[in-house]
């Protein structure tokens, strides 16, 4: 993959600072520390455009990162992380709003980590996207941590989980599945 054309649009802390328009909108979601940033950078071929840091909580807005002048990648901030009083909340009111306000959204990569099972968080997110009828693409993140039987291992039990959806393992690292996670978000902003 080459560098694709992004930039940062918006860093949105409330519904008002959300970008308007039917631009598709691929979203990535998923807990705190899970790779989101370090996904966008690796896709994207432009290392540091998504902040990374080792402690959770990094993102706290909805960043927009307008792409290829044709859709944006959308950067939700990690569930199941809540920095002083009410963080949780505060993540449940701007994602439910970002969610119930953009019908351009054509694609969620929810993201989870390839070393361990999904979480109850991880559950209850999936359940909840699928009663709104989003597209999804469930995404095992840090898949380069895993020997090649653990991964098969994890692969096994995360294909059971998530049986209604692919998943696709992938690593920031090395690269692995970000070729195929491209395509599919290539091919989802085209048929919006």
């Amino acid at each position: 993959m080459k560098p694709a054309r992004v930039a940062l649009i918006a860093s949105a802390f409330s519904p008002r600072d959300f970008p308007r328009g039917a631009t598709p909108e691929i979203v990535l979601a998923g807990r705190s520390n899970v790779g989101k940033s370090s996904l966008i950078n690796r896709l994207t071929g432009i290392r540091g455009l998504a902040h990374t840091s080792a402690a959770p909580g990094k993102t706290r807005g909805i960043n927009f990162y307008r792409c290829q002048e044709s859709f944006f990648l959308v950067d939700l901030p990690g569930f199941g992380y809540a920095e002083g009083r009410g963080g949780s909340r505060e993540w449940k009111g701007l994602v439910e709003s970002y969610f119930a306000d953009r019908p351009s959204v054509a694609l969620v990569l929810h993201l989870v980590d390839a070393r361990m099972p999904p979480t109850a968080l991880d559950l209850q997110f999936a359940e909840w996207l699928g009663s709104l009828g989003i597209p999804r693409l469930v995404v095992a993140t840090k898949a380069d941590k895993l020997s090649g039987n653990r991964k098969a291992v994890q692969q096994r039990v995360m294909n059971e989980i998530f049986a209604e959806t692919q998943v696709i393992f992938s690593s920031a690292v090395t690269g692995v599945g970000c070729r195929e996670i491209w395509s599919r978000v290539a091919e989802a902003a085209r048929n919006r």
